[in-house]
């Protein structure tokens, strides 16, 4: 059983999801099937089979949260070190060619969300990142080419 790297905020956000599966969604698709099958035939009621489809999909996702949940391993990053660069730790990089900069908090798989400025520490960019220190080079071969980024500052 391999653990599953989370910060607390994302342990708390899975947690909330699972409850509201649990206690909005779940009544409100028991209801629906309920519905549907009032309706009588069941062979020809798209109702119920949306229904049911819907039913089969939610208690997938409440059986995966339970397993994330159940297997998480928080880390708190303010007790990690500064000096290099680890999981939940919020790093600046500057693209070398372009001159660009870009923050991002490094999480696990289930955390991350490149619009929000998470990415994996499975990701090839969180690979590059993990382990390096300020003023740290970083190369790495993406989909457009190679980049190369200097990891500015850990913050």
């Amino acid at each position: 059983m391999d653990r599953i790297p989370m910060t607390k905020e994302g342990h708390a956000a899975l947690k909330n999801e699972l409850e509201h599966l649990k206690k909005v969604e779940r009544p409100l698709n028991i209801k629906a099937i309920e519905e549907a099958r009032a309706h009588g035939d069941l062979s020809e009621n798209a109702e119920f089979e949306s229904a049911k489809d819907r039913q089969s999909f939610l208690e997938g996702r409440i059986r995966e949260l339970g397993y994330k949940l159940s297997n998480a391993d928080i880390i708190d990053p303010s007790k990690l070190p500064k000096d290099r660069a680890a999981f939940g730790c919020r790093v600046l990089l500057e693209n070398v060619d372009t001159g660009e900069t870009v923050q991002y908090q490094l999480v696990g798989p289930e955390e991350s969300n490149i619009e929000e400025g998470r990415i994996s520490i499975t990701s090839p960019l969180g690979q590059a990142i993990i382990g390096k220190k300020p003023s740290d080079e970083l190369v790495l071969t993406a989909p457009g080419g190679k980049r190369c980024y200097e990891l500015v500052d850990i913050l």
